[in-house]
């Protein structure tokens, strides 16, 4: 079972949360996150309706019995895990530097 906050851990999670530092953390956050997101979903839903309404397109051959639906499906895989990648990345760059200052401070208040 979790530990309750001291109040000392309390008051430094506040006084973080309020700075100008978490705020620009929050932001790089969402601006990597919600734009890929919406490209990720509306991907998979155009997947979703080639397979339901484009079937001649789907069913298109490509080499042997290898047709575009299962490319598209493959795909939807190799989109994962680029996605995954692309955000350890970017995370990385934009996030981690600001986190672990943020964590350091934490650290240092919460245990005084």
């Amino acid at each position: 079972m979790p530990e309750k906050a001291t109040p000392q851990a309390q008051a430094a999670y506040d006084r973080i949360h309020a700075t100008d530092d978490f705020a620009r953390l929050q932001r790089a956050y969402r601006r990597f996150v919600v734009p890929m997101t919406i490209a990720f979903l509306a991907w998979y839903v155009l997947y979703v309706l080639c397979s339901n309404y484009a079937t001649g397109f789907m069913d298109t051959k490509i080499v042997g019995n290898i047709n575009i639906a299962l490319v598209f499906g493959l795909l939807q895989f190799a989109t994962t895990f680029g996605v995954a990648y692309w955000y350890s990345q970017y995370a990385a760059k934009h996030m981690d530097p600001i986190a672990d200052a943020l964590n350091e401070e934490y650290e240092q208040e919460a245990h005084r």
